[in-house]
């Protein structure tokens, strides 16, 4: 089934519908993997959604002749990461909402134990799935994400061998864009994706919305998913977009109580970061990096702008934001 954006494709559906998001450029080579991974699953009710960023592989005619269940939007150009994923949240139908990179394999019982977390937790705005590496299945990607009050985000576990030491569901900062899982109404309150972002952080923005409307993740070892690393972005254009959206998401969202707490630390993780770039400064990829942060700085009249309403509608305390930072990494 084909469609441009703009059509409606809402029905009246069963709030136990788990609509799963693909955002796709040019991925024909990894998008079998996932698809036939998404109809192993052992959960019923889930609609499948590809937002196709105008891929030059293939990729249309393949999900069209092999998968034709699959609700495929053809957008006319590359909107990245943000803008292909907010196009498919708007024609999602169901309750929950899955963002699910095209270079993933999830367990066939991933779906299931999403949609139990959810029941099972009504505090939850949304969750964090349990990915391990591809080619490593006994090593972790990210067991939830975190975030330090020195201004870093980071992946639980990352390169960590599975011993179980993440076995446990528990909340945590925020949930990965490669296998995270939304409320809708959660979505509807706080707003999509930031599309300023393209691609890099945004699930971290998001996650801060979240957590400062009062939504909590929660972190399920039950919901596996595997994800080749990289395998569709990363290099020169990451280190830019990472650069830059770090500062985006700190201007945006960091609240002032912790700027005069913290914003030491922060400033001084910053520096480091860009003088670790300038130390590497032959590589493309520091001067990606160096250039990201520039851009970010000059954008921040425009992210402050955001921040005020993003503020104006925080509803918990300083301290429970406080509680929720990780401690400074060295």
């Amino acid at each position: 089934m084909s469609n441009t954006p703009g059509t409606d494709l809402r029905l009246n559906t069963p709030d136990s519908v788990l609509s799963i998001v693909i955002p796709n450029w040019n991925g024909a080579k990894f998008l079998p993997t996932c698809l036939d991974a998404l109809a192993r699953q052992t959960y019923p009710d889930i609609e499948t959604i590809i937002v196709d960023n105008a891929s030059q592989d293939g990729s249309q005619a393949l999900i069209k002749e092999r998968y034709p269940d699959v609700v495929l939007l053809e957008l006319p150009e590359n909107r990245g990461f943000t803008g292909a994923c907010n196009v498919g949240i708007q024609m999602a139908r169901g309750e929950y909402v899955a963002l699910l990179n095209n270079d993933t394999e999830v367990d066939p019982g991933w779906s299931g134990a999403v949609v139990d977390a959810f029941q099972r937790h009504p505090e939850a705005g949304f969750i964090a799935s349990k990915m391990l590496l591809f080619d490593q299945r006994d090593h972790i990607h990210t067991a939830g994400d975190f975030f330090t009050v020195d201004g870093r985000a980071g992946n639980r576990g990352v390169w960590q061998k599975d011993d179980g030491q993440f076995d446990h569901e528990e909340y945590v900062f925020s949930a990965c864009g490669g296998s995270s899982v939304y409320r809708k109404v959660m979505l509807d309150q706080i707003g999509l994706l930031d599309d300023d972002f393209f691609f890099s952080l945004e699930d971290v923005d998001l996650g801060w919305r979240a957590q400062l409307a009062g939504w909590r993740c929660l972190y399920t070892p039950a919901a596996i998913v595997y994800h080749h690393l990289s395998a569709t972005g990363g290099g020169v254009t990451a280190s830019y977009h990472d650069g830059r959206n770090l500062i985006f998401v700190l201007v945006k969202n960091y609240p002032t109580a912790l700027w005069r707490k913290y914003g030491g630390q922060v400033l001084r993780a910053q520096f480091r970061l860009a003088w670790e770039a300038l130390r590497a400064w032959r590589g493309a990829a520091a001067r990606a990096r160096l250039r990201g942060m520039m851009a970010g700085l000059w954008y921040t009249p425009r992210m402050w702008r955001k921040r005020r309403e993003i503020q104006r509608w925080r509803k918990v305390s300083i301290e429970y934001v406080e509680s929720l930072l990780a401690p400074a990494q060295e």
